[in-house]
């Protein structure tokens, strides 16, 4: 029997330091049948002539695509489902790392679970000192999960169904949504019916330091109180459940001004760090 095909979605931007890693692992995959469509979103560094590279040494099995301007994740990863051909869609991002055997173990468990439309692993994140801790997930999440666990999957080292990413449209274009356009999809997914589980082995390394909360403003958590709004609506839960959206406003609130000590032993104790 044929190898199912896996289409490789990856947004990048500003990530020419880090992309010969990123797609290195790719091609290091012990499973085959893959295309990688890359899309580069207005980088201002050599990001683009980096993949052109890739694009040149590997023919069609790389798709290119360039944005004229920079328009957010969630616009570019569509540009690239667009084009997807796969069974399967897998996330990658620029300056991460899919260990050896992400695909085949990812691919076995959705041709072995044909009730299941979407599959992830934990996330082992790293920076330039080496590995610094991992995440975890609930093994096969459930709606109510959504309300102390969201995320539900790590977004990256996930792979989908491409029927099921169709289905819903891919991702929702709306800038209110930058930075958590994951978390929407999962909301549309399981509001549709579709159900995921996480593998208990981590197969993927996310490129995390540990002053990346510098990055997070109080506008992009903020995102994070809307799209759990939304996603709530999508779940059609009754008034009173919408005391935790406030309380999600009270917590990225504080994440915004605490800080930077208290807020790395929190993120710390989070992500289970070694």
């Amino acid at each position: 029997m044929k190898e199912k095909k896996v289409s490789v979605i990856m947004g990048i931007y500003n990530c020419a330091s880090t992309l010969d890693e990123s797609i290195g692992s790719i091609l290091n995959q012990s499973y085959s049948n893959w295309e990688l469509i890359m899309c580069d979103d207005g980088s201002m560094d050599d990001t683009y002539q980096k993949a052109l590279f890739y694009k040149k040494k590997y023919g069609d099995r790389i798709i290119l695509l360039r944005n004229e301007h920079n328009m957010g994740l969630n616009y570019t990863l569509n540009k690239c489902l667009e084009v997807a051909t796969g069974d399967y869609v897998a996330r990658m991002d620029g300056d991460d790392i899919s260990l050896p055997t992400r695909f085949e173990k990812e691919v076995r468990y959705l041709e072995e679970h044909s009730e299941m439309a979407i599959v992830s692993t934990p996330m082992i994140f790293f920076d330039e000192n080496g590995d610094w801790g991992y995440s975890t997930q609930i093994e096969n999440p459930q709606k109510k999960d959504f309300i102390h666990h969201s995320p539900v999957h790590c977004h990256a080292p996930c792979m989908i169904r491409r029927d099921a990413y169709r289905s819903v449209g891919g991702y929702t274009v709306d800038k209110k949504m930058l930075r958590f356009e994951d978390v929407n999809l999962w909301y549309k997914l399981y509001a549709k019916g579709y159900r995921g589980h996480n593998l208990e082995e981590p197969l993927y390394k996310m490129r995390d330091d540990k002053n990346a909360y510098k990055r997070r403003s109080l506008k992009s958590r903020m995102n994070g109180v809307y799209v759990t709004y939304k996603g709530f609506q999508l779940f059609g839960y009754p008034w009173y459940m919408y005391s935790y959206v406030i309380l999600d406003f009270i917590k990225h609130l504080i994440k915004g001004i605490i800080p930077e000590k208290v807020y790395m032993y929190i993120h710390k104790r989070n992500q289970n760090t070694y």
